[in-house]
């Protein structure tokens, strides 16, 4: 066979292959940095619905708490495709549809070929009904439903059979409202809605289970069957009434869980022993539906599944398993999908008997699957709902432990006997036990390392390896390594939730890991689920383990929190709460004599009144003294706190003042006791107003406030040294918009040694400016250093997933609009309203933060570099240097040419010398 191209084809052909060189060149612009100083973790979040693919033995498409589609591999657990739909309501799954394949059981070596569509219903007016590739994820066909009732939509419920969507609609104590739709159409299936009388029916007692609408009615459960064409009710005696609500049982056959089970389309109903969830699976066994049902024991950590048939009841021992060594770590577990095949030689049972994979959903969000009765592999998905994180030093090396140990021992011991004498005995002592050490080191008989070595999480010379301490929504408490980003250790704290208003739960660092061999310590603070009243748990955050028991519940709602200042001899700060009756109370309670004189401030967000409060300890007693009340609601209480910002307690202001043109100081207001509030509600000129008010929560006197007319949420602040950055919607002009604030005292100083909010100090001078942004904020935070020396940058957090460095050059609000005096002044660039957003300064590059929520900074022990989390759907772990790396030399440094330079003028400066005094010495004899 004999092809023929044309000159033109070999030109063609030419151009494509420059075209893809030069393109995979520009795609590798600095790809040797991609993953050396950061990575990215994927999560879906917690399940809401799953089942394994009927067009893939490999594959379980799952729908999320987090408004998240995804496939994740059964075989890895390892993400395959994610679809991240819409934020809040409207993107919120109330259904998901994989269509069924035949049976259950699969034989072995089946392969299909034919990507089946999934079917997601979303949000409710309008209802946004999709339909995906399986095999990519791809969204193929959409088409949205209004609903002709909008006071009914929260209520409304969904149900696919045989290609027909239909929508329920009910009417509490009238009718139901059912209408079909072609589901990839969106064409109603009759010409009119039907209506399906059922007087009986009342709101939080009724269930869609499969084609049946039930409720539970006194003593009775009353069903109908929707697509049945003579509507007929169907009935079930209770033992008692019921007090729950009725849980509709995943599967093709329509059964209801109360204390029982009941089947509404079969006439027996079957009972079974109590678990904490139940799965009807649509596999076929033996010819019969199976009922799987999974119990755990969590005082023997077991986790037993039992599977029976649904008529007949009787057991089937060759489904079931049972998990004796049960992680502690892992929730209470409720079946989401199961799929069996008929196992042949090598698929680890007998052959012809089934093998059944199970996917199950804990309470803390992870998602385990679990094979012939062991668990294969699981998914933190709590990691998708972070509240709290904190970067914390690790434990010195084994050799820096003992150094620090014989310091610690010269101190303690007494001055007489730690004579020259003395020292010299100890350090030769010591020298050769690091001798000794060494060389059993070398010969593998030497002491065995400590956990912390073996582990590798020790103190490096930069203080660049930390340990990442994050606290989810959930509970669930997990130390995450900040260079590979592995999992240390996980706690889950089951009792534990965050506070009220939506208030998170609160980590806090009682003492650093600096104070050696003293351990590190942490504090999470929330309240208890069921009794609300205050919940404290103390660990180790370098090893995750409980100290002093873990947790102590306290009998008391809390109001407010914080950490003493002074310490003991532990170095450990104490703990001061404030109850909901404005009692103070400090833990441990030997450090109370330490709370006197302390002030403390606490906030209601709704009615926007702040209220201070002093903190004395007399005669052996704590009692607090209210000091002042702001309202900054108005007199209707129309408006209501949407943000508050302190600043960082472990910032360090390096700098007091700024050099001007005439070579004059302008200093800083720099009040460290200054929060920023802001409050946003209804005006009746300007539609809504946002309030920003500057607050000494000391002496409860307001420094500052600015207005904004026809502004909405959401609002995300950033509060530092003497300024205030914060970002808004502008409904006016619809665009997002970045105002900057800047305090100055003067030219002269009024205290340069010490700042009290008592003295009354003066008004400060206000600098402000307002900047546009082409997208909206998703957070915001300052870069931070250990000495404060660096310059700050601000990192924005935008909607589309990306971090951006700003730098405060750009954000300043001394920024000349015409003034010619500012124009002088050393690094001040003329004004412009919009932002730049060039992409060199997107610190994640292509590695984009699904639904960003909070960034989260660190110091490290290098004066350049600033360490940053980011979390949102996925967390990303990076490392930035807003002045570069000035304290650290380059990874293209040429140390072999350095070093071949200095022995060569070491070596010239001894030849040089040698020359130069034998000349002098002939001179001398002259």
């Amino acid at each position: 066979m004999m092809c023929i191209f044309h000159s033109s084809n070999f030109k063609l052909i030419k151009i494509l292959i420059v075209a893809l060189a030069i393109g995979k060149n520009v795609h590798g612009l600095y790809e040797d940095q991609i993953g050396k100083f950061d990575w990215r973790q994927h999560y879906v979040g917690k399940l809401k619905y799953g089942a394994f693919d009927s067009s893939s033995l490999d594959r379980i498409i799952v729908a999320t708490e987090s408004n998240a589609l995804a496939a994740i591999s059964a075989k890895s657990g390892e993400l395959i495709w994610r679809q991240v739909l819409e934020k809040g309501p409207r993107g919120d799954i109330k259904l998901l549809h994989i269509p069924s394949q035949g049976n259950g059981i699969q034989p072995t070596g089946s392969r299909y070929n034919r990507a089946f569509d999934i079917i997601t219903v979303t949000g409710d007016n309008p209802a946004l009904v999709r339909g995906w590739n399986s095999n990519s994820g791809v969204l193929e066909w959409e088409w949205s439903l209004y609903s002709v009732s909008p006071e009914r939509i929260d209520s409304a419920l969904w149900f696919i059979h045989e290609g027909t969507l239909y929508h329920v609609v009910p009417v509490w104590q009238s009718h139901l409202e059912l209408t079909g739709y072609v589901a990839t159409s969106g064409q109603q299936t009759k010409a009119t809605t039907s209506r399906i009388s059922a007087t009986w029916i009342k709101d939080k007692k009724c269930a869609l289970a499969a084609s049946f609408f039930a409720c539970a009615i006194d003593e009775q459960i009353l069903a109908i069957d929707l697509l049945s064409e003579k509507i007929q009710i169907i009935m079930k005696q209770l033992d008692a009434p019921a007090v729950e609500p009725l849980k509709a049982i995943a599967g093709e056959a329509a059964v209801i869980q109360d204390d029982r089970y009941y089947s509404l389309s079969s006439e027996k109903s079957f009972q079974l022993d109590a678990g904490d969830a139940i799965l009807v699976d649509e596999t076929i066994f033996e010819g019969e539906k199976v009922v799987l049902q999974l119990s755990m024991n969590r005082e023997q950590n077991t986790c037993k599944l039992s599977a029976k048939k649904l008529t007949g009841n009787e057991p089937i021992e060759a489904i079931g398993f049972t998990i004796n060594n049960y992680p502690q770590t892992l929730g209470a577990s409720e079946l989401v999908s199961v799929r069996c095949k008929i196992s042949s030689s090598g698929d680890g049972g007998s052959r012809n008997q089934p093998v059944c994979r199970f996917v199950l959903s804990t309470e803390d969000g992870t998602i385990v699957l679990i094979q012939q009765g062991n668990i294969k592999w699981t998914r933190e998905e709590a990691l998708a709902d972070v509240e709290a994180v904190d970067f914390l030093d690790l434990t010195l090396s084994d050799a820096e432990g003992a150094i620090e140990e014989e310091l610690n021992n010269k101190n303690e011991e007494n001055d007489l006997e730690w004579d020259v004498f003395g020292a010299l005995q100890r350090r030769i002592y010591n020298q050769i036990s690091h001798v000794k050490n060494l060389a059993l080191h070398v010969l593998g008989l030497g002491p065995a390392p400590s956990k912390a070595q073996k582990a590798g999480l020790v103190r490096d010379d930069f203080g660049l390896h930390k340990m990442i301490v994050v606290i989810t929504k959930s509970g669930k408490i997990f130390g995450i390594d900040n260079i590979s980003g592995k999992h240390h250790w996980v706690r889950y704290l089951p009792e534990i939730a965050g506070f009220a208003n939506g208030q998170s739960m609160k980590l806090l660092v009682q003492r650093t890991s600096r104070f050696y061999p003293l351990t590190a310590q942490c504090i999470i603070l929330g309240r208890h689920k069921d009794t609300k009243n205050g919940l404290i748990y103390q660990f180790n955050p370098i090893t995750g383990q409980p100290i002093n028991g873990g947790i102590i519940h306290l009998p008391y709602k809390i109001r407010q929190v914080s950490l003493l200042h002074e310490t003991g001899p532990d170095f450990l700060r104490a703990l001061l709460i404030l109850d909901e009756e404005k009692k103070a109370h400090v833990l441990p309670e030997s450090s109370a004599k330490f709370a006197h004189n302390f002030y403390m401030f606490s906030a209601n967000r709704e009615s926007a009144v702040l209220e201070g409060h002093l903190i004395e300890f007399r005669n052996g007693k704590l009692s607090t003294i209210p000091t002042w009340t702001v309202n900054l609601g108005g007199a209707g209480k129309e408006q209501k706190i949407v943000a508050m910002e302190g600043k960082n307690p472990i910032e360090h202001v390096h700098s007091q003042g700024r050099v001007l043109a005439d070579r004059s100081v302008l200093y800083k207001y720099i009040n460290p006791n200054l929060i920023a509030v802001a409050t946003h509600g209804l005006d009746n000129i300007h539609k809504y107003i946002l309030n920003v008010h500057l607050l000494d929560v000391v002496s409860g006197s307001i420094v500052f406030s600015m207005s904004h007319k026809r502004v909405q949420p959401p609002l995300h602040m950033v509060h530092s040294e003497n300024w205030l950055i914060y970002s808004y919607y502008n409904d006016k002009v619809r665009r997002t918009e970045i105002t900057s604030i800047e305090l100055y005292e003067g030219k002269s100083q009024t205290n340069s040694t010490v700042w009290s909010s008592l003295d009354t100090p003066p008004l400060p001078l206000v600098e402000r400016q307002s900047y546009i942004l082409p997208v909206s904020v998703a957070a915001m935070k300052e870069t931070i250093t250990e000495k404060g020396i660096t310059n700050k940058h601000i990192l924005i957090g935008l909607s589309t997933g990306v971090v951006a460095e700003m730098s405060w050059a750009l954000l300043d609000p001394r920024r000349p609009v015409t003034s010619p005096e500012k124009a002088r002044e050393e690094g001040i660039i003329p004004y412009m309203p919009e932002l730049p957003m060039p992409h060199e300064i997107l610190i994640n590059y292509n590695q984009t933060i699904a639904n960003l929520k909070g960034i989260h900074t660190a110091p490290s022990g290098l004066e350049s570099t600033c360490l940053v989390f980011a979390h949102g759907l996925d967390i990303f772990v990076t490392r930035v240097a807003p002045s570069k790396t000035f304290d650290l030399l380059k990874e293209d440094f040429d140390y072999f040419l350095i070093t071949v330079v200095l022995v060569l003028l070491t070596s010239t400066s001894y030849v040089v010398k040698h020359l130069a005094s034998k000349k002098a010495i002939k001179q001398a004899w002259k």
